[in-house]
């Protein structure tokens, strides 16, 4: 599973897919019911998990747009100044019967805009 792992100002730890297969272990396998879920609007783009289901505490403003902002850079919208990023609850998130690796339907979300930021370290797992 090829995934980017960063940390958010807060501390909480926001992954993100690298292909289509990575992003449905991503968000199928990993992320908890009540972890978020991130995607670029409209756009291929990664799939990017928000952890902050074990802190038991909603997860703050800066967290989610740092999330999305790396939802916009990990898609074809990365040039596209700014960029409207949907999230919701991993809960919220269902594959459709027979639909391709990385196809979602999702549910209950939320939109943020912002503008793409590359991130400045990463580890890979």
């Amino acid at each position: 599973m090829k995934v980017k792992e960063f940390h958010s100002s807060t501390g909480l730890k926001i992954l993100v897919g690298q292909d289509d297969y990575s992003n449905d272990q991503l968000t199928f396998r990993v992320g908890k019911a009540n972890d978020l879920w991130f995607h670029v609007s409209g756009s291929p783009g990664s799939h990017v998990i928000l952890q902050c289901a074990d802190s038991g505490m909603p997860p703050d403003k800066e967290s989610i747009r740092e999330a999305a902002e790396l939802a916009a850079w990990f898609s074809k919208m990365r040039q596209g100044g700014k960029v409207a990023v949907k999230y919701c609850f991993v809960q919220n998130v269902h594959k459709p019967k027979g639909a391709k690796p990385g196809t979602v339907h999702i549910s209950k979300e939320k939109t943020i805009t912002v503008r793409p930021k590359e991130p400045k370290d990463e580890s890979i797992e």
